[in-house]
Formats: C-alpha cells, sequence, structure tokens
C-alpha cells in the first residue's frame, strides 16, 4: 500500500499528535513516502525525516541535510526557517517518529501477538524462552532483543536492546511477511523512556526484577522504575496480561499497582494457586525444577545455571501459560531452547575446565553469577573481567569487591574502554579487590585474549573459568576505532593452540 504525506498526516492527526502542517504548495501533501528515517545520512528520494534531539546536536540541525538527500517532508517539535519541504509540526517528535514509522509500515504490531520482556537481568532468556514455547505450540515469533533481532527467517545482530522505532516498526513488518504470528520484545527503560516503542501496542508482558543500572541517565531507582512502568500504563491493549515477580521488591510493586491485569510468579513468597517453582536439583550442566501452574505440575530439566535462570524459565511459563498453551507445550519449549548466547554459555575442555562466558556487567549482576557458579564448581574459579569506559565509574570497586568475595584467582582486563585508559579502569577494580575482606589472588592482564588464554593455562580439571562482561559482543570499543573480538573466539584459540576440544 503506498503511503502520502496526507494520508500519513491525518494518522497522526488522529493520534492528537499533529499540530500543524507548513507547507506553501498544497500539492507537496500528496507525495508518496518512501521510507521513515531519523538519520539524515539515510534519508532517501521521499523520505520523511524526523528530526529527534541526540545527545549533543538538536534534529533540527539536519533537516536542511535530510532535504537535499531527497527528503520530502520534516517531522519536527518546532517550525524550521528557511526549508523548502513541508513541515508536519507534533506535539513529540520521538512519539511522532514511532506513530509515523508503524503507519508507514503497515501497523504491523496489530497483526501480531506482542510480548514485551523488561527488567533489568534475565530479559534475553526470558525472551528466549517464551520464543521457544511458542514454537513448541506451533505458533511461529519473531525476536527483538539485546543479543539479536530475528524477523522469522533471518537474524542479525542486535545494535542496541531496544532499537530506534522505524527500525523496529520495519522489523515488525518483516515479521508479519515471513508468515510470524508473534514478536516478543525486550524493552528496555531507554526504549520506554525515549518512545522507540510508539506505535507498539502488547497483549502480554513481563516484569524480571529491578537492580541499580542505567542511573547515569534514570538518577536514582525511583525514576528508573518509573521508565519501566511506562510500558503497562501506555503500550498495553486489551485484556493484557503482565507476569511479575514477587519476590522481587519491585515486581511486587507492579503486582500492586496493575492488580487486575498481574500474573504472579514466584519460588520463595509463594500461596496456593499461584504460579510458583521449585529447584529439584542443580549442577554445573543444568536445573532439574518443578513448576506449579494452576492445576497442574510439571517438572523440567533445564540446560540453564542457578536460581534466576529458574525465575526466567517461571516467566515464560507464565506468559504462555495466560495464553492458553499446554503444560506438555510448556515444558517441550523449556527443555529445547537454544542456548542463549552470552548468558551463563558453558563451554567443557577435554581434560580441563569448565569455561563460563556471561554478559554480566555489573556488580549485582557480577554477584548473581558467581554465586550460581560457586557451589557448583568443584575446583577453584578463575574469574576474568573488566569494565566499560566513559560510564558507571562507581561501579569499579564495587565489581572488585564483589569478584574478590567469591573468585579464587582474578584476572583483571580490558572490556570496552571508549575513551578511557583501560590501565586506569583496571586499577579502580583493582581498589576494590584491594579494600575486600576477601584474600584472592589476583593479576592485572589488559589484553583481554592474553587473559582468557592466562586463566585457561592456570586451571585445572574441576575449575571453572568464568569470562564476564563482554557476552555475546563480537568487538572491543576503543575511542576512535573498533577491534574485532569475542571472548567464545578466544576459547576456541586457546584450544586450537593447545590441542584440547571442546566438548
Amino acid at each position: 500500500m503506498e503511503v502520502t504525506l496526507k494520508s500519513l498526516a491525518e494518522f497522526l492527526f488522529q493520534r492528537r499528535c499533529l499540530k500543524e502542517i507548513v507547507s506553501s504548495d498544497s500539492g507537496d501533501l500528496s507525495r508518496i513516502v518512501s521510507d521513515v528515517c531519523i538519520d539524515s545520512r539515510l534519508a532517501k528520494r521521499g523520505a520523511l525525516f524526523c528530526c529527534l534531539d541526540g545527545t549533543k546536536r538538536r534534529g533540527v540541525e539536519f533537516a536542511q541535510d535530510a532535504a537535499k538527500s531527497g527528503a520530502i517532508a520534516v517531522i519536527a517539535n518546532e517550525r524550521i526557517l528557511n526549508l523548502d519541504i513541508p513541515q508536519l509540526i507534533v506535539t513529540d517528535a520521538k512519539e511522532a517518529s514511532g506513530l509515523a514509522a508503524a503507519y508507514f509500515h503497515g501497523l504491523p504490531a496489530s497483526k501480531l501477538l506482542m510480548i514485551g520482556v523488561t527488567g533489568t537481568n534475565g530479559k534475553s532468556t526470558t525472551a528466549y524462552l517464551i520464543r521457544s514455547i511458542l514454537k513448541a505450540g506451533g505458533m511461529k515469533c519473531g525476536l527483538i532483543g539485546t543479543i539479536i533481532y530475528h524477523d522469522g527467517t533471518r537474524e542479525e545482530e542486535a545494535d542496541r536492546t531496544t532499537p530506534q522505532a522505524p527500525l523496529i516498526q520495519s522489523l515488525l513488518s518483516r515479521m508479519v511477511q515471513n508468515g510470524c504470528h508473534a514478536c516478543v520484545m525486550e524493552a528496555s527503560s531507554h526504549g520506554i523512556e525515549q518512545k522507540r516503542i510508539a506505535g507498539c501496542l502488547y497483549d502480554r508482558a513481563v516484569f524480571t526484577n529491578l537492580t541499580p543500572e542505567h542511573l547515569d541517565y534514570h538518577g536514582n531507582m525511583d525514576n528508573y522504575f518509573a521508565a519501566k512502568k511506562g510500558l503497562f500504563e501506555r503500550h498495553m491493549r486489551g485484556s493484557w496480561k503482565v507476569s511479575t515477580n514477587i519476590d522481587d521488591p519491585y515486581g511486587k510493586a507492579i503486582q500492586k499497582i496493575f492488580e487486575p491485569y498481574a500474573l504472579e510468579f514466584a519460588i520463595h513468597n509463594k500461596s496456593e494457586g499461584m504460579i510458583s517453582g521449585f529447584i529439584i536439583d542443580s549442577s554445573i550442566r543444568g536445573i532439574d525444577m518443578g513448576i506449579n501452574l494452576p492445576g497442574s505440575l510439571i517438572n523440567v530439566s533445564l540446560p540453564l545455571l542457578g536460581e534466576y535462570n529458574a525465575y526466567n524459565s517461571l516467566a515464560a511459563a507464565s506468559t504462555a501459560w495466560s495464553l492458553g498453551f499446554s503444560p506438555d507445550v510448556i515444558k517441550a519449549g523449556l527443555e529445547s531452547c537454544p542456548p542463549v548466547p552470552g548468558r551463563l554459555e558453558r563451554y567443557f575442555v577435554e581434560d580441563g575446565p569448565v569455561c563460563v562466558i556471561d554478559y554480566a556487567h555489573t556488580p549485582d549482576a557480577l554477584e548473581k553469577v558467581a554465586s550460581t557458579i560457586k557451589p557448583l564448581c568443584d575446583g577453584e574459579i578463575w574469574l576474568v573481567f573488566g569494565h566499560g569506559g566513559d560510564r558507571f565509574r562507581e561501579n569499579r570497586p564495587l565489581l572488585g569487591r564483589v569478584a574478590a568475595s567469591l573468585a579464587d584467582h582474578i584476572v583483571v582486563t580490558m572490556d570496552n574502554p571508549r575513551s578511557e585508559d583501560p590501565e586506569d579502569i583496571a586499577l579502580q577494580i583493582v581498589d576494590g579487590i584491594k579494600s575486600s575482606l576477601g584474600n584472592p589472588e589476583y593479576r592485572i592482564i589488559i589484553d583481554r585474549k592474553q587473559a582468557v588464554h592466562f586463566a585457561l593455562d592456570n586451571a585445572k580439571a574441576g575449575d571453572v573459568v568464568l569470562i564476564t562482561g563482554k557476552g555475546p559482543e563480537r568487538q572491543i570499543i576503543f575511542k576512535d576505532h573498533t577491534m574485532p573480538y569475542s571472548d567464545y573466539e578466544a576459547l576456541k584459540d586457546w584450544c586450537n593452540l593447545r590441542g584440547k576440544r571442546l566438548l
């Protein structure tokens, strides 16, 4: 279906988003829109350019560049002087960009079962688990998240947890074209607050937990929680439900605020008739757990580690149960879920240690991961990690203290140093190690590949080499360049050099 500038403007007006149209020629509104974009460098002939403010520059500064590249109109919060193409002046350019992209792509979210997953930790694993259950039940499901975007046919590496609105709508449109019945999408606090999910309404949602993160952006936990809460306040539809973890205080708050729509799940604070779980057995190879669904009990064997993955499984089971999937399908979907890249990925080395790769990059996440591994480890824990530059400096000594309390050997290395000196970042982590009550052996090896190889060279059979911070990432980011790198590739390279096999 061809979209004219006039019909798109009428759609924005109906959504109470359009204030006025600035144009010297009414005939301009009959032109066909070829794309909706927010980057003037990507504007092509026929595009509608959305002027969104960035952290350093205002979006209206790029309107002339977009016009020169062929844009036929702009969306903006204010009039732009000396611009020869129509201007759609709106109440909120961020929201309007999402609505415009949704309309341009044929309102794809209205044609899919939409499931949103939010919280601090566990979003990616929960999304993978939900998709796996839906697949077991015969429902083709796309995925938008931290690790990958999958349109039902093609997979691509994710640029960010919740992409910008035009890409979200393009992905949803491709899902519809590829025969998907549903989409499961991670909704980050940035994505919700910056209105990247405008144009999306959800049928189901999950709230996993909330721990300190992104406070450099949100300022405090109240603001962070308010951003997450916005998903349920502004982006749900119909007889929606949110599955919320009531063992988490913020999850309990979600249950109280949205009580008519909330489905509780828990491991500890459980009561009769609610969805709950319990761990039967746990080892380095996975967990066996029981899941109490209303009217039935299922026992599942999961290729996942730790209690927090039991929570993720409960979140997925709760969502699937609310959609009418049978206990047998839920069990099959949980047990057949493929490994989630960079989320407690386990690799068993021939005659050597177990290597675990995880994305944990905050003190809370590192504590959860290391605490999960420690009781499952027959030997010692070798921990290899660093910290990203230009953000969360206060976390560095905290990471060091967490590491010192749980690891036997620590190798401090680089993560994504960006504009900072990786040696300075490492020394701030070491300050935390030194201030802790623990007394682990530690050293600094800035080259991350060398750091991984050192730990693997010195670890013995029964030990665990835990590599955290980057997970599935495939590059190291410096101030003015990026360098290809993968923790998994570093492991494989070590195996090749030492003549070892991954079992």
